[in-house]
């Protein structure tokens, strides 16, 4: 056996083992340390071929995460379609009991602001850069200014169109 997965890797490169395929098409392979017709020696490695590899039509949910904690070794063992889809009612499970309690929380701070234990939070509206010369000014003054090492072009405003000259 040994001598025929060296003859077939000696004529067409890498073997590589098919451990799992997830829900969305992608394929996952192990490839055992090996070595090529050179007689280098080359590292064990976990591979993912995508089912879509164009990388920038990529999401960051297409590997689900069981598969990505075999792929980066943090887990031994491939995970199987049962536990994939466990893991993924438990996290649904998650969202909605977050959601609920979210709701509950908006509950409570509306009944505490209308009690009037809890003061409403201030709308404050910054004009400009604290940095800018105009920073708190209602309008922008067409006259340039200067202030030390910083120069502030003055506002261009159209010209009324109503004028007669």
């Amino acid at each position: 056996m040994n001598q025929v997965r060296a003859l077939l890797q000696r004529m067409f490169g890498l073997v590589k083992h098919h451990m799992g395929t997830d829900q969305f098409g992608n394929k996952y392979y192990y490839i055992p340390q090996q070595r090529n017709w050179t007689g280098q020696t080359i590292r064990s490695r976990r591979i993912i071929e995508a089912f879509n590899p164009k990388e920038f039509e990529y999401e960051s949910g297409n590997i689900p995460s069981e598969w990505e904690a075999w792929i980066r070794g943090r887990r031994k063992d491939p995970p199987t379609m049962e536990e994939i889809l466990r893991n993924e009612e438990y996290r649904k499970m998650i969202k909605i009991h977050a959601h609920e309690i979210e709701q509950k929380e908006e509950i409570r701070k509306k009944e505490e602001y209308e009690d009037g234990l809890v003061a409403q939070p201030v709308q404050t509206e910054v004009k400009g850069h604290a940095s800018a010369t105009y920073f708190g000014k209602d309008k922008l003054s067409p006259d340039p200014s200067s202030t030390a090492k910083t120069f502030q072009p003055g506002s261009w405003f159209p010209e009324n169109s109503n004028k007669k000259k």
